[in-house]
């Protein structure tokens, strides 16, 4: 399955509630308040945010007050160009550093975003592209999550450095590091136990797993990437600011995207903060964690506007 229509298909909540609201003004050169509302709602339920959706409307309306041969279509392609213009510049790119061995990718976030999941689809990918990776198990205090990515790590034919429940989640960061160095690896990914994002002594963790990285390597964690589910919608950022602000993010996951219609969060977050998105989860298998690619994203929400090729990858 191309990457089109991974999105395509990881998406199709979100866009049967966008496309349901552009139907019905398809075709018709007036539009009345009730339209206007319809198209308002959906972009709010897709979780787009007040100031994209705001932007969308009111570059909707004006169109609609100025141009005659406006037609229900117009507002479809306005609404791809203000999606276009706020996302420029997202799609995170992921090149090996070579000075970096290994490169230091660390996965953080709340309870339940799927990093634990993240971390192997990743270590996954990286394989399928010919690197060596090792994934470290920093995620301690739930015992579950050590096994859940040995047995992803067995199932993927990924190493899996980890510890006893309840060991020193920076120690178990430090002893991977040194696993990885020692084995020439190409990335090292650490998936990092869940916190609230407002509980301090647990961000005070994570700046200890950086401290302790940085004995090994003062440029350690060379990437930070925040772990949201998308599901959560709007909620999303405000996870992301306090993360940003605590560890400084350098990019965003985010996950199930395909069990929801919320689909319009990253944008939201990517508008404000600037954060790269590097990955979407589309899917519970391996290769369903898709590389952030705004036209697939953008065509697969409005599918009216999709093109009739695939995508390269």
């Amino acid at each position: 399955m191309g990457i089109f229509s991974k999105f395509k298909k990881g998406l199709i909540k979100g866009s049967a509630v966008l496309q349901g609201a552009f139907d019905r003004v398809s075709g018709r050169s007036v539009l009345n308040e009730d339209d206007l509302f319809d198209l308002e709602e959906a972009f709010y339920s897709c979780d787009f945010g007040p100031q994209t959706t705001e932007e969308i409307l009111s570059k909707i309306q004006s169109e609609h007050k100025n141009n005659k041969e406006f037609r229900g279509e117009s507002a479809l392609q306005i609404a791809h160009s203000v999606l276009s213009e706020v996302l420029s510049g997202s799609e995170g790119k992921l090149e090996k550093n070579t000075a970096h061995q290994p490169e230091v990718i660390c996965l953080i976030g709340v309870n339940g975003a799927g990093k634990t999941t993240t971390c192997a689809k990743l270590g996954h990918q990286f394989l399928e592209n010919r690197q060596t990776v090792m994934l470290g198990a920093c995620d301690t205090f739930r015992a579950a999550a050590t096994e859940q990515l040995k047995s992803w790590g067995a199932r993927l034919n990924l190493d899996v450095v980890a510890g006893q429940h309840g060991a020193d989640a920076a120690a178990v960061g430090f002893d991977a590091h040194s696993s990885a160095k020692a084995k020439g690896c190409d990335y090292l990914l650490l998936d990092t136990a869940g916190r609230l994002h407002v509980k301090e002594h647990l961000m005070e963790e994570l700046t200890k797993l950086k401290r302790v990285l940085q004995k090994r390597d003062s440029s350690c964690p060379h990437h930070s990437w925040l772990v949201v589910d998308g599901s959560t919608g709007t909620n999303g950022l405000s996870q992301a600011k306090i993360f940003h602000q605590k560890f400084g993010l350098t990019g965003l996951v985010v996950t199930k995207l395909d069990g929801t219609s919320k689909g319009g969060a990253l944008v939201s977050i990517y508008r404000e903060l600037k954060i790269p998105i590097y990955y979407l989860g589309l899917g519970e298998q391996p290769d369903d964690l898709q590389p952030f690619k705004i036209d697939a994203y953008l065509d697969s929400l409005l599918p009216a506007l999709a093109p009739t090729t695939e995508y390269n990858a």
